[in-house]
């Protein structure tokens, strides 16, 4: 029996996802569909490409194909020793014939031009449309609590609705969004690729989200409450007496909402003094700059 690569028929590496070898075979589907291709045995490719497809698109046919180890295009080869039993097929019947009638044997179902992502070769049903990619800028706010946009692609207007919590760089697929096809199959899908937008206040980091929050050089000092925005609202926090400037404070779960857990909240505190004193600002720091024993730079090395 010869040996087929379905990997090279794709032309996907052997640790392919689904998606890329989905997107291969759709590629490869429109270019040497017999009703539209121009190249050189177009049928014969087709039908190539259906086979490799209807078999590593499968979870059970891949693991049987992967199963049957790796060897040159058109090399000659047996299946190893109780092959047929580990997937369910028998363990005789494979010797000889078709490389393709192994897994018709073992799973049933026709191979080789039939059933392909719904179409099949020279039938009424058609190869789909192409995939179209696309860009979407969002606010954090509209990251956070998600948004209805519309989006222009292609010269469509479409209106999508993005879910809470998405984050950069995040590819939302939207099924049957993308371009219609030529020949009478089902449309492409649309993939939005995610940006967000830089924010005045906060900024996120994963899904933690920062808000630099100055306090005054007397609320560092002595404590304070502060009453500080987030992103689902006003939330009071308490500031223990010593604080210093880069010091974090964690609303854990007020972050960025994920299935998987929410990211937290940090009040990442600054202190600042004022730009200008009244003189009886001025005349109490000069109090506590004769009274005060503290030293900043204690630690400095003394020259």
């Amino acid at each position: 029996m010869k040996y087929k690569d379905y990997y090279q028929v794709l032309g996907v590496s052997r640790k392919a996802t689904t998606d890329e070898i989905k997107k291969a075979y759709r590629r490869l589907a429109r270019k040497y569909h017999p009703d539209v291709s121009k190249e050189t045995g177009a049928e014969e490719k087709f039908k190539e490409i259906n086979e490799a497809h209807e078999v590593l698109a499968d979870t059970d046919k891949r693991a049987a194909y992967d199963q049957l180890g790796a060897y040159r295009p058109g090399q000659d080869f047996r299946p190893p020793p109780g092959w047929g039993d580990r997937f369910g097929g028998g363990g005789a019947g494979f010797e000889g014939g078709d490389f393709s009638d192994l897994f018709s044997q073992l799973f049933g179902g026709g191979m080789g031009g039939q059933r392909a992502h719904g179409f099949r070769a020279g039938s009424q049903r058609h190869a789909p449309g192409q995939d179209t990619e696309a860009r979407l800028a969002l606010s954090l706010e509209e990251a956070f609590h998600g948004a209805e946009k519309q989006v222009n692609v292609d010269g469509r207007s479409l209106m999508i609705r993005i879910p809470a919590g998405v984050l950069p760089g995040k590819r939302l697929r939207l099924a049957g969004k993308g371009q219609p096809s030529p020949y009478g199959g089902p449309h492409g899908d649309l993939y939005l690729n995610l940006d967000i937008a830089p924010h005045p206040h906060y900024r996120l980091e994963g899904k933690d989200i920062y808000l630099d929050t100055p306090i005054a050089p007397w609320e560092a000092a002595l404590g304070a409450t502060l009453t500080v925005p987030t992103l689902t609202g006003q939330v009071r926090i308490k500031v223990a007496p010593g604080a210093h400037s880069g010091q974090k404070l964690r609303l854990a779960g007020k972050g960025m909402p994920a299935r998987e857990g929410h990211g937290d909240f940090y009040v990442q505190l600054t202190i600042v003094v004022p730009d200008k004193l009244t003189e009886q600002e001025r005349s109490l720091y000069e109090q506590l700059a004769k009274t005060s024993d503290f030293d900043p730079r204690a630690g400095f090395v003394k020259g």
